[in-house]
């Protein structure tokens, strides 16, 4: 069948269904609503789709274009929920369960006939998070069903005037709702609204006298201090006390009309270490306490936690290492998937922690949501030398890699719960095994970003898929569904569990691998393989090709990856109205 999708970006979700489709046979042509209605109805009349499926819209479609052919949109919530702020609502109001639901378009929003619903358990995580897994499984089923239903045509769709089903409409969800009160809002109560804003809009508040929003937020065991101060930082977050406790705040994002030059989200310590002192403030350590709104910071004590947390601690940390029996586990999640230079090197040093046991089988990630998306292009903008800071990044990621490509004397598996792109998937293939839970998807390529890219792609891509399929992956730039990266070899194993379950099965399937008879000689000939592969062409020479390549990019001021970076992170309009398809591959813009 052709089909169009018309999304307002190609982001996570939109990804999946189209590689969900391409999958199994569809021909899947995409267009980017947010290049205008002229924009979609060129792509439906270059297409001329059997179907149109909107799996990410913010905006209407054209009256013809709906009124003409058979529209289906993708709504984040159950039957006869409407509004633009479905998850959040979810979140906000401590929703037991949710849905999805696929309804055809219409003239008045989400009111459309229902053609197909799914429902799940709402956990207790971010909205970006949930949207990226549980909404993400439930979308794919119920836009497979729909278009089940549409090919055999025998499937009548439910009114939503049928008494079956309760019809709620939810306004969008303002920032006034969404406002903490520190001084007597509880902890939960606080990460609660951090969850439903996550990672947009995130909320808005104030720190040291200047309006912020906040993103992200996990719960603090120890650190205590009166509500609203701020107590400390810990690898770019930093901690905030409330009425009852404390916690962490990840990224903040500085509003658009404050001038700041970086106005978009990033660490956190690092967004307050930029702030100017507000004239005639005075520092919190003036006063011996901590500082408050208003003030200006002082050198906020940096608390770290353990790699190897205690099972009874609650408190944030986004790298962790625990043994059990014969493997290790070094987890790890970097907000959005993006890792800074600070991020790989603070990696790099657990990784070489991890080397340190004795443990024959090592797992990497085996959390749920994203794996990695390799560097950290906010941080890179954000930069007085962007160009330098890419550099950095970049060699601090290969460094990281080529530890995982050396590792010899064990097995090494990269356990992917969420999606992975760029370097985030080159920093998988490092490793022996690769494992996907069903439903990530994969971006094995950097053209997008305009790079040539690194993290020795040129070794470890092609000996896992050939030097054809590499050059097609790299090329074409579509994103790769789990189940096409285990098809060509991408991936080994595909995990078919839910989100929620995922470190539970990573678990099992690793403690049989340690168990296996031949592990032992599988470790040997690993060493081997890697002596051989050295003798035919040493990873130094690799390294030394590829960063030849983006040093000339990285320095080149008119390069195309500056101006597409700059747009990507601050969400500017850029590239080409035309559409993608499976075919083509024309798609332009960020894939996080």
């Amino acid at each position: 069948m052709d089909i169009l999708l018309v999304a307002s970006a190609f982001n996570s979700l939109s990804q999946r269904v189209f590689a969900e489709l391409s999958d199994r046979g569809h021909r899947v042509d995409v267009v980017l609503a947010s290049h205008g209605a002229e924009a979609v109805r060129a792509a439906v009349s270059e297409s001329r789709p059997e179907l149109i499926i909107a799996p990410m819209l913010k905006t209407a479609l054209p009256d013809d274009v709906w009124r003409e052919h058979t529209c289906l949109i993708v709504h984040p919530g159950p039957p006869g929920d409407r509004g633009p702020s479905a998850l959040d609502w979810a979140i906000a109001e401590d929703a037991p369960r949710w849905g999805v639901t696929v309804l055809q378009a219409g003239a008045a929003m989400d009111a459309g006939d229902v053609w197909a619903a799914e429902s799940f358990t709402v956990p207790p995580v971010g909205k970006s998070d949930l949207y990226r897994n549980e909404v993400s499984d439930a979308a794919v089923a119920a836009v497979l069903l729909a278009v089940q239903r549409y090919a055999d045509g025998s499937f009548k769709p439910t009114p939503q005037r049928d008494p079956t089903i309760r019809v709620v409409w939810r306004d969008f969800f303002r920032q006034e709702r969404r406002r903490i009160d520190w001084e007597n809002d509880s902890t939960e109560t606080v990460l609660r609204s951090l969850r439903a804003a996550d990672s947009q809009p995130g909320v808005l508040d104030e720190l040291l006298g200047r309006e912020v929003f906040l993103h992200g937020g996990a719960p603090e065991d120890q650190l205590r201090g009166r509500p609203g101060d701020l107590l400390a930082t810990r690898a770019g977050a930093v901690c905030r006390a409330t009425r009852d406790g404390a916690v962490w705040i990840l990224e903040l994002r500085p509003r658009k009309n404050s001038g700041d030059p970086a106005p978009f989200r990033r660490p956190a310590a690092s967004v307050l270490a930029s702030f100017p002192a507000p004239p005639g403030t005075t520092t919190g350590s003036e006063r011996g306490r901590p500082p408050r709104s208003g003030e200006r910071p002082p050198r906020l004590p940096e608390v770290t936690a353990p790699l190897e947390l205690p099972p009874e601690r609650t408190t944030w940390t986004d790298i962790r290492y625990r043994r059990r029996g014969d493997i290790g586990y070094l987890a790890f999640s970097f907000p959005g998937g993006a890792m800074s230079t600070s991020h790989c090197r603070r990696l790099l040093a657990a990784y070489r922690y991890a080397l340190t046991q004795s443990a024959p089988v090592l797992v990497l990630g085996g959390s749920r949501d994203f794996f990695s998306n390799g560097i950290h292009l906010n941080v890179i903008e954000a930069s007085a030398d962007p160009a330098g800071e890419s550099w950095a990044n970049l060699n601090a990621m290969n460094d990281l890699v080529e530890a995982v490509l050396r590792t010899t004397d064990r097995l090494v598996v990269a356990a992917l719960g969420g999606n992975a792109a760029a370097g985030g998937v080159m920093l998988a293939l490092a490793a022996d095994e690769v494992w996907c839970r069903d439903g990530v998807v994969l971006n094995p390529h950097y053209r997008r970003m305009g790079l040539y890219g690194s993290e020795y792609w040129t070794y470890s891509l092609p000996r896992r898929v050939g030097t054809e399929t590499a050059q097609r992956l790299t090329t074409d730039a579509v994103p790769v569904s789990a189940a096409s990266a285990a098809r060509i070899g991408l991936a080994d194993r595909l995990v078919p569990a839910p989100a929620r379950e995922f470190p539970a099965e990573v678990g099992r399937m690793a403690a049989e691998l340690a168990a296996a008879p031949g592990l032992g000689r599988r470790i040997a000939m690993k060493a081997a393989a890697r002596r051989a592969d050295e003798r035919r062409r040493s990873l130094a020479e690799y390294r030394r090709a590829e960063l030849a390549r983006m040093h000339g990019v990285f320095f080149d001021p008119h390069a195309p990856y500056h101006a597409l970076r700059s747009a990507f992170v601050r969400k500017l309009p850029h590239g080409s109205a035309r559409p993608l398809s499976t075919a083509v591959g024309q798609v332009t813009g960020g894939v996080r």
